[in-house]
């Protein structure tokens, strides 16, 4: 396919998804649609660093971060959203270097990292159930309702309103990925996963690619937990904090295609439909089973389709190149 034709029908695509809210307008549907994309996004911002194996269990706490700090400065300051999103962004920013420096200036990687960012998110998870007094705790947490401005509190009563800005997010996520897949910066941190010595060797600054990657992949994490919380007004440390979200983000990438912009979006459709379908076929009783079933198939993928499902299609697409006649 030409460049053109890519672009096309990238292009028509865009066009059916935003006119798709005003010829199909069931607010259940639309909702699942809402929660899909923002959670594209969130997955789509872990592969940001996954893709180059710097693998992060710490993505649970930048999207806490993103979720609460822009609830908290609403309730207690009366700070607008669009105020308190950036500050969040910012404040989960400052985390993801604070931790990020060290770890890559020391070659602190593989298994080692994961543990710190596992460490990280679960540090996050339990400052926000400790301060129980602001935050809520375990119990959750509900930003005030606006009693003017809609707009200026970034709380919208329709679906359809809700489904456009989660699009626009979600399509801003796939823009940086694209941005990022045609830099300079890929060729580098591609470098560095297969061998940092020889990077280094080759003119890389190794620890400023990484803190690179990891600041954009922490801004957008904590952007999609933000925009989570003023969709749904209410959240719990669990739903948007803590090592089960990162694990979320770790089984929707790796399934849907971690090397591929769409892969995250697959990952989405099917963690999202599972977790609904679990839930209407079975109520409280499949409290966690969500969390059961995503290990097993991690596990599945990893062994079976390592490219996940839209990579392994993608390369099963690709025409086969015909071997050349000997002489």
């Amino acid at each position: 396919m030409t460049r053109q034709a890519h672009l096309a029908a990238w292009a028509v695509g865009l066009a059916a998804l935003v006119m798709l809210p005003f010829v199909y307008r069931d607010p259940y549907h639309l909702h699942i649609l809402v929660l899909i994309l923002i959670w594209s996004f969130a997955y789509t911002s872990w592969s940001m660093m996954g893709r180059f194996g710097l693998v992060s269990l710490g993505h649970g706490g930048f999207m806490g971060i993103g979720a609460y700090v822009t609830a908290l400065l609403w309730n207690h300051l009366g700070l607008s959203p669009w105020v308190g999103i950036p500050v969040s962004m910012v404040a989960a920013g400052a985390l993801a270097l604070i931790v990020g420096y060290p770890c890559f200036r020391f070659r602190i990687t593989g298994h080692y990292f994961v543990l710190v960012t596992l460490a990280l998110s679960g540090i996050v998870l339990q400052v926000i159930t400790a301060t129980r007094d602001w935050t809520g705790g375990s119990l959750g947490y509900t930003p005030n309702r606006a009693t003017g401005n809609k707009l200026w509190a970034l709380q919208f009563d329709d679906k359809t309103t809700w489904y456009l800005v989660a699009l626009a997010v979600w399509v801003v996520g796939l823009v940086v990925w694209h941005w990022i897949d045609r830099s300079m910066s890929r060729y580098a941190l591609e470098a560095i996963s297969e061998d940092e010595d020889a990077a280094a060797a080759a003119g890389v600054d190794v620890t400023a690619e990484k803190l690179k990657i990891t600041l954009i992949s922490a801004l957008m994490t904590a952007l999609a937990g933000a925009i989570y919380c003023q969709y749904q007004m209410f959240i719990t440390p669990d739903t948007v904090s803590g090592i089960a979200v990162s694990l979320q983000m770790v089984f929707a990438a790796i399934v849907g295609g971690l090397f591929v912009s769409l892969g995250p979006t697959v990952g989405a459709i099917i963690t999202i439909l599972l977790a609904e379908s679990l839930r209407i076929g079975f109520g409280t009783r499949a409290v966690g089973w969500d969390n059961l079933v995503y290990g097993v198939l991690l596990v599945l993928f990893i062994i079976f389709l390592p490219k996940g499902i839209l990579g392994s299609l993608l390369e099963r697409l690709k025409p086969q190149r015909k071997p050349s006649p000997s002489s």
